[in-house]
């Protein structure tokens, strides 16, 4: 009877210990930084799609304006690096926070990478994904405030046990062809951007002093 209650006693724990929840996101620093407006540079491009950074960078600025943030317009910003000769992404990051603050007045600013963007086509089924990771960064002091990664993918509900071989070909490649005719890597981009910012995912952004949630927040 002790054995069984002991064997009865470690499978709870085991089944409790699985179960549990991963540590959630330190925001301390966010909390401490209390940024009002944020700077978004243009993402860098790991993937082969030339398209992939403008279309990323479109994608960003609702999810983090519905968070409650003073957003700066991108077209404005790329205007503005432009004018003093700066125009890659990458030329753009190398820029120091310091400058950063001192051209625009940001409290932070936004620093993405894609590491992948667009439809593959792989024999029996044809995928379109985007994947970003991003972190923000006090402009104030060049302190890391928060970091995140997202992914998403039009295959997600996808369901090919119906039709064969042959069908499951034919979907595939008929879907390469729409994805690629229609940019459905802008759309998929959208969903990465608001899995990767919104305050209402999981160790997303916190809510900023724009949005409703923001006293809410401040009293957890």
């Amino acid at each position: 009877m002790k054995r069984l209650f002991l064997l009865t006693g470690v499978v709870l724990t085991l089944l409790l210990t699985g179960c549990a929840k991963k540590a959630s996101y330190d925001y301390t620093a966010f909390k401490e930084s209390k940024p009002r407006s944020i700077l978004v540079l243009p993402p860098v491009n790991h993937s082969p799609d030339v398209n992939a950074s403008h279309s990323m960078l479109s994608t960003v600025t609702a999810p983090l304006a519905e968070d409650g943030f003073y957003v700066f317009p991108v077209a404005v910003v790329e205007e503005t690096f432009k004018q003093n000769g700066i125009t890659g992404a990458e030329d753009i990051r190398a820029v120091s926070a310091a400058k950063l603050r001192e051209i625009f007045g940001a409290d932070a600013a936004l620093y993405i990478d894609i590491t992948r963007y667009g439809s593959t086509y792989m024999v029996v089924s044809s995928e379109t994904r985007v994947t970003a990771n991003a972190k923000l960064v006090d402009l104030r002091n060049g302190k890391v405030l928060w970091t995140g990664n997202a992914t998403a993918s039009d295959s997600e509900n996808d369901n090919n046990n119906n039709g064969g071989i042959i069908g499951i070909l034919v979907q595939a490649a008929v879907k390469q062809i729409s994805s690629t005719i229609s940019d459905k890597g802008h759309d998929i981009a959208g969903l990465t951007s608001d899995r990767l910012l919104s305050a209402s995912q999981t160790d997303g952004l916190l809510y900023g002093p724009r949005s409703p949630n923001y006293a809410k927040q401040a009293m957890r």
